[in-house]
């Protein structure tokens, strides 16, 4: 089956690609192979410098790579533009930091020497998602190249074009050949891949199946694997917050990369004592959302990424107003082409249904009434995921319950949840297990080695 570039906003197909054959992902895994063996064995500070140059390119190249990201996958091109800064960001704080993060680590001195020594493992199989197509990459690449391992980035099927400017920039910043490799392949040769020795380890990003169908591959080959899947973040607002921040951000949190992140706000969880009143501002703030074509800069919320996304989430919305939730707004697709969905805010939600259990993965809000911190606390907790939340008070008390009783890899407190390459990014439950970014992330997949000399 070809690899299709199909533009969200239009339903045109842009581009297709063959997909490789098997004798085609034989030749890129046994080049990653070898040019592991010379790559590992190269000075950090090369890399480094390599890397740097790598963040040029993307500040300098970030209208073009912002509009190769927005034709793909739909984001309004402003955040498209900021996705490509943001990698090199990252690429900057690696080529900075990662030395000294991989730096021998002294246990013991004396008259026996114990320390830690941190070594690259090989090539590692990055499998990742469409909607943030160059962050999601760099977030692994970048730590990736500066511990000496390989990269092999198995990409979403319908960003192909990202996938292969990502290889191209990671070239022309001076990485030797073969060291970044983009495999056009279907979800169905992933396996093989996972199975074939010379791979030492996976990452992936994406949904719940998806990571617990390579979790098990990488099991059996015992293989270690990072996991980021799915998120429910709660955002909760007690009546100490300043509510007119917590309302605009509640509504960027939301709508930020059409509603489409791991870590967008979905569940919004508002004291009784504000609730009417934050009901009311956030309501009209979805309403006034500027919809439209994302390569306007104008817009703030553009299509979905596939139809099928557009499907799942229509039919999600749709079951729970038939099993009683209210559409206090939108609750719709908009008419004419592309994969356009309202902005949606829904109240009384049971909780069987699917806006009360499952991830919803476009710009629908549901909103919760509570009478106490207690109940906050246990809304935000009956969730099967656990990556990030986002509480609002400014009660040194709350503040200091939220942050200790939050099941999720990630409490920001008076801000909304973000990635940051100097923050570990992560979740528990079934929004995975491991971290990216950070010094986490950095040694995540690389050799741990105890070092114990006696004279």
């Amino acid at each position: 089956m070809m690899i299709a570039s199909i533009n969200p906003a239009t339903g045109q197909t842009v581009r297709t690609f063959d997909p490789l054959t098997d004798a085609g992902l034989e030749e890129k895994l046994a080049r990653a192979d070898a040019a592991y063996q010379f790559f590992r064995r190269t000075d950090a500070g090369g890399r480094a410098q390599r890397l740097h140059t790598t963040a040029r390119i993307l500040e300098q190249e970030q209208d073009r790579l912002g509009r190769i990201m927005t034709l793909e996958m739909g984001k309004p091109i402003a955040a498209a533009r900021a996705e490509a800064a943001k990698c090199a960001l990252a690429c900057r704080y690696y080529a900075e930091n990662a030395q000294q993060l991989l730096a021998d680590t002294v246990i013991t001195a004396g008259p026996a020497v114990s320390y830690l020594r941190y070594q690259p493992l090989g090539p590692l199989l990055a499998v990742m998602p469409w909607n943030f197509p160059f962050w999601q990459v760099f977030r692994f690449a970048a730590p990736a190249l500066m511990a000496g391992n390989v990269g092999l980035l198995k990409h979403a099927s319908n960003v192909p074009q990202c996938a292969l400017e990502i290889e191209r920039i990671i070239r022309r910043a001076g990485f030797p050949d073969d060291v970044f490799q983009s495999l056009l392949i279907g979800s169905a040769q992933v396996a093989h891949v996972i199975d074939d020795p010379r791979v030492k380890a996976v990452t992936l990003t994406g949904s719940e199946p998806a990571g617990a169908q390579v979790a098990a591959q990488a099991g059996r080959q015992i293989k270690k694997t990072v996991l980021e899947l799915g998120g429910s973040d709660p955002f909760i607002v007690m009546p100490s917050a300043d509510l007119d921040r917590a309302v605009r951000t509640a509504i960027d949190a939301r709508i930020l990369n059409n509603g489409q992140s791991c870590i967008a706000a979905k569940r919004f969880i508002v004291d009784a004592r504000i609730y009417a009143e934050f009901e009311r501002r956030f309501v009209e703030g979805m309403q006034a959302v500027r919809v439209g074509d994302p390569m306007d800069e104008a817009t703030q919320l553009g299509p979905l990424a596939t139809p099928a996304i557009l499907e799942a989430l229509d039919q999600q919305v749709r079951r729970s107003v038939e099993m009683g939730a209210r559409a206090l707004t939108g609750g719709q697709r908009l008419p004419g082409p592309g994969n356009y969905y309202a902005p949606t805010v829904l109240a009384d939600v049971p909780r069987s249904s699917p806006a009360y259990v499952e991830e919803l993965f476009g710009p629908v809000a549901v909103l919760f009434r509570v009478e106490r911190i207690d109940d906050a606390i246990r809304i935000a907790n009956d969730s099967e995921f656990g990556l990030g939340a986002s509480v609002w008070t400014t009660d040194d008390a709350e503040q200091a319950r939220f942050v200790d009783q939050i099941e999720s890899g990630m409490v920001f407190v008076n801000s909304m949840v973000a990635s940051d390459p100097a923050l570990p990014f992560g979740g528990v439950k079934r929004s995975g297990y491991g971290r990216e970014l950070s010094s986490c992330g950095l040694r995540e997949f690389v050799n741990i080695k105890t070092v114990r000399v006696t004279q």
